[in-house]
């Protein structure tokens, strides 16, 4: 104190100049130790199209948002007895849809009331489920968290269980920057592990892309399903996101489709159109899994469509004639949109997400 109060007042001015300076220097050099997440870009396939879901512009995708999602989307902890996770009714080795099942399996073992649809190539579209009832790809995992035949949680229980483990608290930290858990953050990192599950490597696709030849049944099962099949099912896709009655029964559930979401009586029974890729694994078919083979599906539209139904599809007010030889060519088609590359990726796998370390830059 007696040196600092002989020094001259200027003097003593330029020394306060240089103590704030470094304390603010201190703090950017504590701050710069915050975890910086790795951005990582989605490929586009080749003549695809830009996805409808732009959901990545204000949720950047990053290697640890990801793995964080992938750690909550295997996780049962989410549902209310620990059991029932995002997986455990969107399996990998299905194309993320649930293997030989109509309905799934909730909490006390419930049912659920509709087919689980396969996760796939989500960031195509901009309305989600059967009835399109969900618009957001981040708010989509509130459904089946809270409903009380699937999950059956609170955001309040699942958010107080996460916020007790240590590992979630580095995930959320080493994502997001800082350990806060919320149910924003929570979803955002949902949404970019499943808005990553992008299927484009089927024979289908290497065919397109000059790597492989279809054999002459899946040749000219390609020409039948251009001609009856692709107004709908749209290439490269292999759906047009509509939705439409295609002529099925009503359900023993008395499900009336996406006319629960509007209201409007022409919607009676519509429900959206699912894409194609994969199906050979996501069986059961339909919104009810009420048909078990591709041979049902396309049996189907030969034969089964009720055209008595006022809201059903126009394109469908005259049923697909085709032989039983090209029934069978058309399947075979259908079976090239398998993408075997795809249920096998270690990355979309449990188990991994432990491997992200912590990082300081």
């Amino acid at each position: 104190m007696i040196f600092i109060n002989k020094i001259h007042p200027r003097l003593s001015g330029a020394i306060t100049i240089l103590f704030i300076i470094l304390i603010v220097s201190s703090a950017y050099i504590i701050d710069s130790s915050t975890p910086q997440p790795d951005p990582i870009s989605l490929t586009i396939p080749k003549g695809w199209p830009a996805p409808k879901s732009n959901i990545f512009s204000k949720n950047k995708l990053t290697e640890q948002g990801f793995q964080l999602g992938k750690k909550l989307f295997y996780d049962s902890r989410l549902s209310k007895d620990g059991e029932i996770s995002c997986a455990s009714c969107h399996q990998q080795f299905a194309s993320f849809s649930h293997y030989d099942h109509n309905f799934s399996h909730g909490i006390n073992n419930t049912l659920t009331q509709r087919n689980a649809p396969a996760l796939i190539n989500l960031i195509w579209m901009n309305e989600l489920h059967w009835d399109g009832g969900i618009n957001h790809l981040e708010v989509q995992p509130l459904s089946p968290i809270t409903a009380s035949n699937e999950m059956g949680n609170s955001l309040d229980t699942v958010l107080d269980r996460l916020k007790k483990d240590s590992v979630y608290v580095r995930m959320f930290r080493e994502a997001f920057g800082d350990g806060n858990i919320n149910s924003q953050r929570m979803l955002k990192a949902i949404a970019q592990f499943t808005g990553s599950l992008i299927s484009s490597n089927s024979k289908y696709d290497q065919v397109k892309n000059g790597k492989a030849a279809f054999t002459p049944y899946e040749a000219r099962g390609y020409e039948i399903f251009k001609k009856n099949c692709s107004s709908c099912h749209a290439e490269p896709l292999f759906t047009d996101n509509s939705f439409r009655n295609n002529g099925l029964t009503i359900s023993k559930q008395k499900d009336i489709g996406r006319m629960y979401v509007t209201n409007k009586i022409q919607d009676s029974l519509k429900f959206k159109v699912p894409t194609l890729r994969n199906t050979q694994l996501s069986f059961p078919y339909m919104h009810d899994g009420r048909l078990y083979t591709l041979y049902d599906v396309v049996e189907h539209y030969r034969t089964g469509i009720d055209t008595s139904m006022p809201s059903l599809d126009k394109k469908l007010k005259k049923s697909i004639i085709i032989s039983e030889m090209e029934k069978a060519e058309l399947v075979y088609f259908l079976y090239t949109l398998t993408d075997s590359s795809f249920i096998k990726n270690p990355r979309f796998a449990p188990g991994m997400e432990s491997r992200v370390k912590s990082k300081s830059h």
